[in-house]
């Protein structure tokens, strides 16, 4: 029978990391690969029977994720985050679609939880991730928002699993910063320029697109929180990016 091994990276998730192995104690091994946490994150998870790696995350989540894939030798693989969770009807589902591997990868729905909300809207529904998928067909690239490439077909699982995104806007706003600072490093590298308009025009654009017409609005006061954050982190990245290519010439 074919092995599965649930992978999560982490740094400084130990309210999140036990709640989340216990979501994937279904699977045959879960991999820890932390970036140096200084909380209890990797006593945590040693504690509750993963095997912890440490490996510092220099090169952006796509190479974090590349050497995750290189610490285990099962056939099968599913990366999940700290803050997320199988649940029990998506944890059978997986086992039968291990058994049967009738496809290279498959999608899983994702429902998001902000600040003690699921949103149905803003873009987040339906969130599609592509995390199931046979090890040697895998590989990733990207700096922030990684992409997956699967060599061979891919489906998608119904059931869903569940992201409890974020609890407050502190936490929020520190990944932000976390995440701009590697967008924009990545847009450089790409050989990506901006300018005043485009750090004025854009946040605009961002705001409008998730409030308006991906209808955030209809989540009441978290849709114009989110919305407004989309729009922080689009100003963020590109006032970023503009103060690389400044510091380059």
């Amino acid at each position: 029978m074919a092995k599965l091994a649930v992978l999560i990276l982490t740094y400084n998730e130990e309210l999140h990391i036990e709640e989340c192995m216990k979501s994937a104690a279904f699977a045959d091994e879960i991999v820890v690969v932390d970036s140096g946490s200084t909380d209890r994150t990797v006593e945590l998870a040693t504690s509750g029977g993963a095997r912890a790696v440490t490996h510092p995350m220099t090169d952006g989540f796509a190479a974090q994720r590349n050497f995750a894939l290189l610490q285990s030798d099962a056939e099968w693989i599913m990366f999940l985050d700290a803050d997320e969770r199988i649940t029990p009807e998506l944890a059978a589902e997986i086992k039968s679609t291990v058994r049967a591997g009738t496809e290279a990868g498959y999608y899983i729905p994702r429902r998001n939880r902000f600040m003690g909300r699921w949103i149905k809207s803003c873009g987040w529904s339906p969130d599609l991730s592509l995390r199931l998928f046979i090890r040697n067909a895998a590989n990733y690239t990207g700096i922030v928002h990684e992409s997956l490439h699967i060599d061979g077909k891919v489906g998608r699982l119904k059931n869903c699993f569940e992201h409890l995104a974020y609890t407050n806007l502190e936490q929020y706003l520190q990944k932000m910063n976390n995440y701009t600072t590697l967008a924009a490093r990545g847009l450089q590298e790409k050989g990506k320029t901006t300018c005043a308009l485009e750090i004025a025009f854009r946040p605009v654009f961002a705001f409008i697109k998730m409030y308006i017409l991906r209808k955030g609005f209809t989540e009441g006061l978290e849709g114009f929180i989110i919305s407004v954050l989309s729009a922080v982190y689009v100003f963020l990245k590109y006032g970023k990016l503009y103060y690389l290519q400044r510091n380059s010439q």
